[in-house]
């Protein structure tokens, strides 16, 4: 398949720059590798929406059966500053 494409100045001076490194042999070579990336970028982002959307189902059934309960942040931030003071003093 044959398949012109116009490309932003920018853009083609970065597939000429890549093919002149001599890493690529060919514009088609550069674009193709481009593509690749792509779709194992999009596949990457598929697959960490989907854990995401796993651990917000989770979240709310917790929510829903009653395992979550309000959280104290005084008596959290009060851990916090203890084991802070803690690794200062060297305890």
């Amino acid at each position: 398949m044959s398949l012109n494409v116009s490309l932003p100045a920018e853009l083609e001076q970065r597939v000429r720059e890549h093919v002149a490194s001599g890493l690529y042999g060919s514009a088609s070579e550069v674009i193709r590798e481009a593509l690749r990336l792509f779709e194992a970028y999009q596949a990457v982002q598929a697959a960490s929406l989907a854990t995401l959307k796993t651990d917000i189902a989770q979240g709310m059934a917790d929510v829903r059966s009653g395992r979550v309960g309000m959280a104290d942040l005084s008596a959290i931030k009060a851990q916090g500053r203890a084991v802070l003071s803690s690794k200062a003093t060297g305890v």
